[in-house]
């Protein structure tokens, strides 16, 4: 499972290649002795499960085009200055590389005000509105508040009482997915934010335009000689 790239001058401050597990413990529930035993596998294909688990999480907001060929996984914070640096980079690859699948794990580390952006963007699904509404957190300066956050509502075009009802009703999902996410985040050894997976490729820290791009490339020539 674990390969070498070269993925580009300096990269290699930044990145560790290979799915990194800080645990062996399980991203799902624990089955039963029996379930353990008829399911178990190798190493790898518990790493490939643990993957899998962390790129379709059915509630984690997702950018996916047709016939995507590489998945970026973000673990961010909405007041996190390196996130917001990042998010000029992940919005250039969506729009020029059609193959790029992004999923938004929200990982509020930066106290309340980021828990409550967190679950706002989440909820924003609700109204098929994650995009614009992440786009105007990301790109709002300063600390959060309440009004802030409603703010960034207001520009992004979101319904802000159809945003409340849908936080309060959804609450114990959205609740649930922040939980898988801060799980992952420990399993995957991130330190803060932000940290990626590029395929399985674990990059924990910020990285430029460039350097994500070179991490996608590196993916598919992986992909490319698996295949070969």
């Amino acid at each position: 499972m674990k390969r070498t790239h070269i993925v580009g001058a300096g990269a290699a401050a930044f990145i560790a290649t290979g799915l990194y597990l800080a645990t062996e413990m399980p991203m799902t529930s624990p089955a039963t002795a029996e379930e353990s035993t008829e399911e178990a596998g190798t190493p790898d294909s518990d790493q490939k499960r643990i993957l899998a688990d962390i790129q379709n999480d059915p509630l984690a907001p997702t950018v996916e085009p047709e016939n995507y060929d590489v998945t970026i996984v973000m673990y961010s914070d909405y007041q996190c200055p390196y996130c917001r640096r990042m998010h000029p980079a992940i919005e250039s690859v969506l729009e020029s590389d059609d193959k790029v699948r992004v999923v938004y794990r929200d990982w509020p580390i930066f106290g309340g005000p980021s828990d409550r952006a967190a679950k706002a963007a989440i909820a924003s699904q609700y109204q098929d509105m994650h995009l614009e509404f992440h786009d105007a957190l990301m790109t709002s300066s300063g600390s959060f508040t309440q009004a802030t956050i409603r703010q960034a509502a207001d520009e992004a075009g979101v319904d802000w009482e159809q945003l409340e009802s849908d936080m309060q009703t959804h609450s114990d999902e959205i609740d649930a997915l922040l939980d898988r996410t801060r799980a992952q985040a420990a399993l995957l050894g991130f330190q803060g934010t932000p940290g990626l997976l590029v395929g399985s490729n674990r990059i924990p820290g910020a990285v430029d335009e460039a350097m994500l791009r070179n991490a996608i490339e590196a993916v598919r020539t992986e992909s490319e000689s698996s295949n070969d």
